[in-house]
Order: C-alpha cells, then structure tokens, then sequence
C-alpha cells in the first residue's frame, strides 16, 4: 500500500514537521508514506479574479505532474464531502480491498485546487468549513490517515 500527500508550499514551522514525522514513522508499519511538495506560486498580496485563477492552473499543473493515472485522488476541498474517521477507514480498507494500493491526497495553496485537479480527484474530502492553514491540514491529514490503518487493524488508539 502506498500514501502519498501531494500538497503546494515548503512546511516551516518545526512543531508541525515534527508532529508530521511521528505519524509517518507510525505509518510506516502499514504503507509507504510520503509527502511531496509542489512549489507555491508567488503571487502580489491582492489579485484579480483572472489573476487568481492563473496561480491555481500553473499549482494545479505542478500537482498533477506528481500523479500517476493508477492512483486513487483525494482532493481536500471545502465543498467535498465530510466523512467520519471510520468512514475514512472504510474506504482505504475497501480501495485496498479492489485494488487499489495507490492512494494520493491532494492538499491546495492559500487560493485551493485548480478545476483540473478538482476534475481529475476520484473523489473529494471536507474536513470542515473551517479555513485551516495548508500547513496544519497537512498534520491533521497525516493523523487522520493513520486512524484510518488503527481503526482497520481494531487497535484501541481511536476512541
């Protein structure tokens, strides 16, 4: 089994990097976990609508290039579809179950996913209609995948 984030930007703060190592040293018991960053474009603090949408196509580009036909798309979206730790847990279970031992999560910059991303995702998850720092969503993703493998192998962490 293989997880992948694919997410925009460089992750700076060390608390987070650190939290974000433990879980992948977790993870590694149950799949080959890795995260790839794409550069964030650089982009004045004001943008028109047109100008917005450029920076989320040339994101969405860098994005895709890391994304193998075979693999199965996660896009975290606001307007995606909020699931439950067990439901999560379900569908990794059920996509290794048919298959599918490729399994990406896409996480966006500051302006979100390009429709090409959006278009090309098996599917979209909601965490929420908070607006989270990419950066945190990244720890809390990470965790959250690693329920996913506690509550499908019934060990006691998810209570």
């Amino acid at each position: 089994m293989n997880i992948k984030i694919v997410c925009v930007g460089k992750l700076k703060e060390k608390y987070l990097k650190q939290g974000i190592a433990e879980y992948a040293k977790r993870l590694s018991k149950f799949c080959k976990f890795q995260i790839i960053e794409v550069p964030d474009e650089k982009a004045a603090e004001k943008l028109s609508d047109a100008e917005m949408e450029k920076v989320k196509i040339i994101e969405g580009e860098r994005i895709l290039s890391k994304i193998k036909d075979k693999e199965y798309v996660y896009a975290l979206a606001i307007l995606g579809k909020e699931r439950t730790s067990e439901a999560l847990a379900k569908e990794v279970k059920d996509l290794m179950t048919y298959g599918k031992s490729d399994i990406t999560f896409v996480i966006g910059g500051s302006l979100g996913l390009s429709p090409a991303v959006l278009k090309r995702a098996d599917t979209q998850i909601s965490f929420g209609k908070f607006t989270m720092p990419h950066q945190l969503m990244r720890l809390v993703l990470t965790e959250q995948i690693y329920r996913a493998f506690m509550i499908n192998s019934g060990a006691p962490y998810h209570k």
